[in-house]
């Protein structure tokens, strides 16, 4: 398995994380890592996501789990992988809140493939999240 989490803390509430997380179709306004994204139905467990990353092949998503003001998970599976990626909200103070990525590969040959794709994939979480933060506090 190979996996990564990055967090941020911020002032922003759990409510305007989730609206933004939520409003899938409006991703690519804090993620310069999207050039075209799609939701097939509510952002709920079970609906597809195609996310269409700039120069690149669409990458079809499957939101395995959602709690409102708590979390979302995504899954894709690639050449034998599981990459699951959960997006969380930790209550940390009376104004304050972590927002925290996890990323886990997992599957045949994880251990080889993980840190080749892996860092590719998260290499932008660090500005991604800033950049969600930014917009929540808005």
């Amino acid at each position: 398995m190979w996996e990564y989490e990055h967090s941020i803390e911020t002032s922003a509430t759990p409510e305007a994380i989730w609206r933004l997380w939520a409003d899938v179709e409006n991703w690519g306004t804090w993620n310069a890592e999207i050039e075209k994204i799609e939701i097939n139905g509510p952002f709920a467990a079970g609906t597809q996501i195609t996310m269409t990353p700039p120069g690149d092949d669409p990458v079809l998503l499957r939101i395995a789990e959602a709690v409102e003001d708590e979390l979302f998970v995504d899954e894709a599976e690639f050449n034998g992988l599981l990459l699951r990626t959960t997006h969380r909200i930790d209550r940390i103070g009376q104004d304050r809140i972590r927002v925290a990525y996890r990323m886990e590969i997992t599957g045949a040959d994880a251990d080889e493939a993980g840190p080749q794709i892996g860092p590719g994939i998260t290499a932008d979480w660090p500005d991604t999240m800033a950049a969600l933060v930014k917009l929540a506090l808005s």
